[in-house]
């Protein structure tokens, strides 16, 4: 047995270095689209490349080995079985193993082992063969499903190799998997065993189990795994509001919006009552280009649309609305609609005849950055307003865009009002003198904004105009090289920033819907992560908002200042409740209102705090008391070293400030320090010292009513500038750092005699 098992082990080793085969091409590249392309796009590029590169009509050395390519690369993505094995595996030829990836079929190889185990259940093979096509890993769910779902739903089976509950889902899941892939549906099956990674990052923890991803978002299926049950939760996935009924009494004024909305409308006619999800799915995918209504034709309040575009009965009938809201510009009708037709019939009315440019997405979509010598693209901008006067010129550029058979040209217009940036530069070459008006040709160069374009002509819808813009064009043919100005153009605005956040509310109100309702369902496991993070918010935000409102006072609009007298001193002083301090100025009756002013726009900043008052002494009436308060601090010898400017000078205490603590018997104490500049004094000393005026004679010859007005000035600048750095010493205050003076006992207001 056991050299049995060496040579299994052996074939599998090298059927499994067989299957990573590199990839020859990308089919993508050399058909010049996107992974997201649909089949109607592929097939018209197709066709274009065809004919450019047909070794009959192209003489280039190397067209015949790019036509094969073209052909070869067409081949892969029409089929969606090699397209899908492309996307998964990077294989392009069918001879290589379908399927194989990282983690391969490995068993596979072991081909004899049911009939060593011939477990019923474990069908491995069989169920294999029928899931390998949807097999998902984390890097091709976060690469490809997550940015696809915002064009279409995915439908997700979670299984393991020994799920025995997963047998008996298996038919009703491969029925609604062939119903719903025929209908645009993406389809995943995630293995346990090998995806334990992706499994956790959806929040799947039980097999089986169905999920469904629309727009990144994934919501889990609850019900019994039946057809219909799963056809109404792919429904249910679908944003609500993608499709508008539409009557009689509604559809003229839909059609009539075209303008507002920079977008073609699709009616569907049907007489079924409500919207199939074929046409819902189609609405979902296409949603940034078109509007849908649906029309059903059981009601007796859709008659007279009936009537007026002539529609008949025995067949669905697509019609499409663009600039002309009496008559459509395209219809399609016929029984049983295919996928494939729609997205054909979709692909080629995405845009208006002349669409507005609203946002760069868009422009990038009208207006592609040149790729090769012969896949030029050309856009005719009008650069107009969006006011009454402009209205006519407008209609006349959009009747001559209507005529316009050429794939390579493009007609578009712009508002300068709302995309004033792009319109500043393609105008900026042009005299002053010309209209407002204007018509550029214009072509993409690279992707990040270098383009050529050529100023035209002024733009009224005259007949010379037209004959004109037409001529130029017919020149553009012939030689390109006409584009003669080039500039880098900035980014557009997006006009339609308003309508996203409307989108967004919608969502939102969705997916509370979905989380209401997986709550109902008692999902608790998989819905606990975002419970915990709702709850933790509101505990956050609950908890600061009363932490705030029981903490900090209001502020006042204003400083509320007492006055310390014996009849205040006690309540404001001694007998304050511990944890509070009075913040006390000395002033004298000169010095009051300037300091008082001074002291309010120093402290109003620290109001709202509840431990702090503010107080003013008066010296002039109560001169001994700061000397009482010096003589009783046990520094009062420190303190009295650094107020002395002199040996025998007395201290002016005027501008000085007190923190005092009532209940601790200490105060901390600021000193004015003079930091302003008396320029007047200053500029006039200089000049006097440049003179050379030196004498006291000059002083004796100024004027005594001059002398004294300056005087009073200089006073009182050196009052206001005393206070200046109070805010500092505040903050300092609050902290607790400044330094303590301890006092035995407060002294008494009402014993000390006023100055005399």
């Amino acid at each position: 047995m056991s050299w049995l098992l060496a040579v299994a082990v052996l074939l599998s080793m090298l059927l499994m270095g067989d299957t990573h085969a590199v990839p020859e091409m990308d089919p993508y590249k050399i058909l010049g689209v996107t992974r997201a392309a649909s089949q109607a796009e592929i097939k018209k590029v197709y066709k274009r490349l065809a004919k450019e590169w047909h070794p009959d009509k192209n003489k280039h050395p190397g067209a015949e080995e790019m036509f094969i390519k073209i052909t070869k690369s067409y081949e892969i993505l029409s089929n969606e079985d090699k397209r899908n094995n492309y996307d998964r595996y990077g294989q392009t030829e069918d001879t290589q193993p379908y399927g194989s990836s990282h983690y391969g079929h490995r068993h596979d190889a072991f081909y004899f082992e049911e009939s060593f185990f011939n477990f019923p259940y474990g069908s491995k093979n069989q169920r294999d063969f029928a899931d390998s096509k949807y097999i998902l890993h984390f890097n091709q769910y976060v690469n490809d499903v997550v940015p696809n779902s915002y064009r279409r739903p995915y439908l997700i089976k979670i299984t393991s190799d020994w799920c025995f509950s997963c047998i008996h889902i298996e038919p009703v899941w491969k029925e609604v998997v062939q119903e719903m892939e025929s209908l645009g549906v993406g389809i995943g099956v995630v293995d346990v065993g090998y995806e334990r990674r992706l499994a956790n990052h959806l929040g799947a923890h039980r097999t089986p189990s169905i999920l469904g991803i629309v727009n990144g978002r994934v919501t889990f299926f609850h019900y019994a795994v039946a057809k219909e049950h799963l056809r109404q939760f792919v429904e249910d996935l679908l944003p609500l509001r993608l499709v508008e009924q539409i009557t009689d009494a509604n559809y003229q004024q839909l059609l009539n919006s075209w303008h507002e909305l920079n977008k073609p409308h699709v009616f569907l006619f049907d007489q079924v009552p409500g919207v199939p999800l074929l046409y819902k799915l189609t609405a979902f995918a296409y949603r940034d280009y078109l509007q849908f209504g649906y029309v059903d034709q059981g009601l007796s309040e859709t008659t007279n649309l009936q009537k007026k575009f002539n529609i008949n009965s025995y067949a669905p009938t697509m019609l499409v609305f663009k600039e002309n809201a009496q008559k459509p510009a395209d219809i399609i009708q016929a029984k049983g609609m295919k996928k494939q037709i729609i997205d054909e019939f979709m692909a080629n009315n995405k845009f208006l005849l002349v669409p507005r440019l609203v946002n760069q997405k868009l422009f990038d979509e009208l207006c592609p950055v040149k790729q090769f010598h012969r896949r030029r693209k050309y856009c005719v901008l009008l650069l107009t307003g969006d006011e009454e006067p402009f209205a006519s010129g407008n209609q006349e550029f959009f009747s001559f865009a209507s005529t316009n058979t050429k794939e390579v040209v493009r007609f578009a217009y712009v508002y300068k009002r709302l995309q004033q940036p792009l319109c500043d530069i393609l105008m900026q070459k042009q005299d002053n003198g010309q209209s407002p008006t204007q018509v550029v040709i214009l072509e993409r160069r690279n992707a990040a904004g270098k383009a050529f374009f050529k100023p035209v002509t002024a733009w009224n819808g005259s007949e010379e105009d037209k004959q004109r813009l037409l001529d130029q064009l017919e020149q553009l043919k012939k030689d390109p090289s006409i584009l003669t100005h080039d500039a880098m153009l900035p980014e557009l605005n997006n006009e339609f920033a308003s309508v996203f956040l409307i989108r967004w509310i919608y969502a939102f109100s969705d997916y509370l819907s979905e989380v209401i309702d997986d709550i109902l369902h008692n999902n608790w496991r998989e819905m606990m992560p975002l419970l915990s993070l709702i709850f933790s918010a509101l505990f956050i935000l609950f908890g600061t908002v009363v932490i705030q409102a029981f903490s900090r006072a209001p502020k006042k609009n204003f400083v509320e200042v007492t006055e310390l007298t014996d009849i205040t001193y006690t309540s404001n002083l001694v007998k304050l409740r511990p944890g509070q301090m009075n913040v006390v100025l000395l002033l004298t009756d000169t010095s009051k209102n300037v300091l008082l002013s001074k002291f309010a726009k120093e402290v109003y900043s620290f109001t709202g705090s509840l431990t702090l008052h503010f107080s003013f002494l008066n010296i002039d009436k109560h001169s001994q008391w700061m000397v009482a308060l010096l003589d009783s601090s046990q520094d009062a010898a420190q303190i009295a070293a650094d107020d002395i400017d002199g040996g025998n000078h007395k201290t002016d205490y005027t501008g000085y400030v007190l923190a005092l603590n009532g209940h601790k018997k200490y105060f901390c104490l600021f000193k004015p320090v003079y930091t302003g500049e008396d320029l007047d004094s200053k500029t006039s000393e200089e000049e006097r010292m440049a003179s050379g005026v030196r004498s006291k004679s000059g002083y004796r010859e100024e004027h005594p009513t001059r002398k004294s007005n300056r005087a009073r000035s200089i006073s009182i600048l050196q009052i206001h500038h005393k206070l200046d750095r109070l805010g500092l010493w505040m903050e300092r205050l609050l902290e607790g750092t400044l330094p303590r003076y301890y006092i035995t006992a407060w002294p008494e207001v009402d014993t000390i005699a006023p100055a005399k």
